[in-house]
This record gives structure tokens, C-alpha cells and sequence, in this order.
């Protein structure tokens, strides 16, 4: 592998972006028709956040489970917010970051995707399958 590899080779550039007043529902439709796992928040042009499904699952089976019930519906999202739910402390990276950096940044803090800003605006992400897919295409 060649030591410093851009990580804008490999991240996606379309990034699917939610506003913090974006209802839940509507931010589980965006993860299942996108396919994808993990959405910047973005307020104003700025990251303020990152939501995963993962997230959006935990509530949901919190909130399932302490009533007994094994459904997710809208009302347990009614129930929370965006800014609630999200991850506040965000780390980026810029796009002239080498893969290698991305990837042990991802390992040592135990991320599953970061967001790629340069010069404060939002230019893509990049997820722990993409340095896999990536990987798979250097074996």
C-alpha cells in the first residue's frame, strides 16, 4: 500500500446531511432508502454532530423494552430529539488525510465513520467500510 494516500480517494462525497430539527422518523427512512449507517448533523453550514442508526436503535429498544413491547414506532421518537440522540464532540478529518491516518483514527477511538471538512465546510465522509472496501481492493 502506498503510505499517503489522500482519504478524498475513497470517501463518499454525496454526503447525506440532517438538520438538528429533523424528525427521527423521517431520519430512519434517510438511513434505510440511502443505506448508509452514519448522518452529520449540520446547522448553518457546521457539523454540530453525528447520528448512527446504531443510535437510533438504542433508543428505540430502551424505549420497546421498558414498556414491554417489541414495535418501534413514531412515539418512541416523538419522545427524543436529534440533539438528544446525536454524538456532540465530532471529530474530523480534512481530505488531504492519508487513509493510514483516517483508518488508525477510526481504530483508536473506536469511530465507525468521520466526517471530511476542509476550510469548515462539509466535503464528504468516510466509514469504517470504506477503508475495508479499500483494503479488500489492495489484497
Amino acid at each position: 500500500m502506498v503510505p499517503h494516500i489522500p482519504i478524498s480517494t475513497i470517501m463518499t462525497k454525496n454526503i447525506i446531511a440532517i438538520s438538528p430539527r429533523e424528525d427521527l422518523d423521517r431520519v430512519e427512512m434517510l438511513f434505510n432508502r440511502h443505506k448508509i449507517k452514519h448522518m452529520p448533523v449540520v446547522s448553518h453550514g457546521v457539523i454540530v454532530g453525528m447520528l448512527s442508526f446504531t443510535d437510533l436503535m438504542r433508543i428505540s429498544f430502551a424505549e420497546s423494552a421498558a414498556e414491554g413491547s417489541r414495535t418501534v414506532n413514531s412515539v418512541v421518537y416523538n419522545a427524543f430529539t436529534i440533539e438528544q440522540v446525536m454524538a456532540k464532540d465530532v471529530v474530523t478529518v480534512s481530505s488531504d488525510t492519508s487513509i493510514k491516518d483516517v483508518a488508525k483514527l477510526l481504530a483508536d477511538r473506536e469511530f465507525h465513520a468521520v466526517p471530511v471538512v476542509d476550510d469548515g465546510v462539509p466535503v464528504g465522509i468516510v466509514s469504517s467500510t470504506d477503508l475495508l472496501y479499500y483494503l479488500v481492493k489492495q489484497i
